[in-house]
Parts: C-alpha cells; sequence; structure tokens
C-alpha cells in the first residue's frame, strides 16, 4: 500500500493506491511565469521524500537554463532527462518507476497523449506541466489533449507587467512570429486579458 497526494485546484489529497495498481495525470497549466514548473519541481520533491520512485524528463529544445534541469523562473531545478520525442521518453522509463515528471509538455510530439495514458494505466503517477496558450492565446497542442485525459488539473496564474491584474497570457515582445520561440524574459512577458495583443508586441518599459 502507497500513501500519496494528488492535487485538484491546488488542493491536497491523501490517496492511497493499492500496490501500486492505480496510477493517474496531473497536468498544470498557465501561462508563462505562473509558477508551472516551481510546482512541478515542488510535487516531485515531495515525491522523493515519501521515497517514492521518480524519473523526470523534459524536452531538448529547451535549454534556457541548463541542459539537464528542469527550472522554474524563480531558479528552482530539478535533475531531468532531455529528450526529443514522447517515444524516446518512453523509451527510458524504468518499471520500478513510480512518479514521471514532464516539464514543457507543448513542446512534445502527440504521442506525448498516448504516452502519459500508458503510464498511468501502468498504474505511475505522472505530473506535466506545460503552456495551455501560444502566443497568439490559441490552445497550445498537446495541451488541450492532455487536459482532457487528466485526473488533476492545475491552472496558475501570473501577474500582467502592464497593470498588475492576474495574467493568463504569454505575451510575445520579440519579432518572432514562429509558433514556437524558446525564450523567457527577453522574448516574453505575462499580461492580462485586457493588456494582451496576439501578435508580437514592444516590451512593456518597467
Amino acid at each position: 500500500m502507497v500513501e500519496e497526494f494528488a492535487f485538484d485546484n491546488t488542493e491536497e489529497r491523501r490517496k492511497i493506491r493499492q500496490n501500486g495498481e492505480v496510477g493517474w495525470v496531473e497536468v498544470i497549466v498557465g501561462s508563462m511565469f505562473s509558477g508551472k514548473s516551481e510546482e512541478l519541481i515542488r510535487r516531485l520533491r515531495r515525491a522523493q521524500i515519501a521515497r517514492q520512485k521518480v524519473q523526470v524528463f523534459k524536452p531538448k529544445i529547451d535549454d534556457r537554463y541548463s541542459i539537464e534541469q528542469i527550472a522554474s523562473h524563480s531558479g528552482m531545478t530539478h535533475i531531468s532527462k532531455p529528450v526529443m520525442t514522447a517515444a524516446e521518453l518512453m523509451a527510458q522509463i524504468k518499471s520500478d518507476t513510480q512518479v514521471v515528471g514532464i516539464d514543457e509538455g507543448q513542446f512534445f510530439d502527440a504521442e506525448i497523449v498516448n504516452a502519459v495514458n500508458e503510464l498511468a494505466n501502468s498504474g505511475k503517477r505522472v505530473i506535466i506541466a506545460g503552456l495551455d496558450q501560444d502566443y497568439t492565446g490559441k490552445p497550445f497542442e498537446p495541451m488541450p489533449q492532455l487536459l482532457s485525459v487528466a485526473e488533476f488539473i492545475t491552472k496558475t496564474h501570473a501577474i500582467c507587467v502592464k497593470c498588475g491584474n492576474t495574467a493568463n497570457y504569454s505575451q510575445r515582445t520579440s519579432d518572432s512570429k514562429e509558433r514556437v520561440e524558446v525564450g523567457a524574459s527577453d522574448k516574453y512577458e505575462a499580461r492580462c486579458r485586457k493588456c494582451f495583443v496576439p501578435r508580437p508586441d514592444a516590451p512593456t518599459i518597467l
């Protein structure tokens, strides 16, 4: 019997798994600078404190702060394995792993949805974080599909740098119009619904 914490609307709820038979999926979504990776790292650390076997993955494309660590904008880090595809991730899963953490889910191919389901069906707890919208405010696949199969969903928010209201959007401040443009505060800022524009915009002068 294994006791674990699951999360629903940011509330911790103790769940008991009999012999690791029942897995589930937790998805953490929000804009940039909203604390998604920080929340993912917090949950992973709690699992490790509980002596659970954890594996953590990130897409290779995300090398902003570290190649082999997931990192929050606030400076929190956790060792991870960079992979190119969902298939590569699955090939590295160990049979005795109890918790699988995945950061920047929006950068994975569509097969990540089947991979996450397979992991949960095998009795593992899967925690995946990512952006739910791209820089134009449109759903950022495959995050919507991951949300639809998740048992537990957490929506995080940032603070709008223009007006101080709750921010739900990642405003691009560089000239690129590519959908995938890896960056941090050098290319993005958090904005609320009123201040957001669905195209690259000049950065806010603080």
